[in-house]
């Protein structure tokens, strides 16, 4: 998935606040031991990106309450591939918060940190935040980095 970024938007101290939980949950994801413990954060981590990136270009709705995923799909056109992918999740997110086992496996779970991971990269990117993750030290041996570092940089797309 993709998302054509066709300019930068102000970050507010909103916006940053949430890119910033957005990167916790992340992390939570990350160090979570249980599949559906990472599915849920993985994510709350997508849905706060997301909300980080509205928060930006934030506009009254007098409107009933609509899905992060619909308002983004409408804001923002370039991201509505990313919003129905989510917000096809969000059945999945809500039967591993209530506990039912075998809800999510463990390979959807990776699957959907990495797909959070490059989501909130676009997100960043879009914002024109340079952010990086800083991974828990017990969980940095699974990550391939360039150094020895723990520290997943956020690397600007290329087209």
């Amino acid at each position: 998935m993709s998302a054509q970024s066709t300019d930068e938007l102000l970050a507010t101290v909103a916006s940053i606040d949430l890119l910033s939980n957005a990167l916790r949950s992340l992390d939570t994801a990350i160090s979570a031991e249980r599949a559906g413990e990472k599915y849920v954060a993985a994510h709350l981590a997508a849905l706060r990106a997301a909300a980080a990136l509205l928060a930006s270009h934030a506009q009254p709705n007098n409107r009933r309450p609509t899905s992060v995923w619909v308002l983004l799909a409408n804001r923002f056109p370039e991201f509505t591939e990313w919003s129905q992918f989510f917000a096809a999740g969000a059945g999945k997110r809500a039967a591993a918060e209530a506990g039912l086992g075998g809800a999510v496996t463990p390979r959807e779970a990776d699957d959907l940190i990495r797909d959070a991971h490059e989501f909130i990269d676009i997100v960043a990117e879009k914002l024109g935040i340079s952010r990086q993750l800083t991974l828990p030290t017990q969980r940095a041996a699974i990550v391939e980095t360039s150094g020895k570092s723990n520290v997943l940089p956020f690397k600007p797309r290329t087209a």
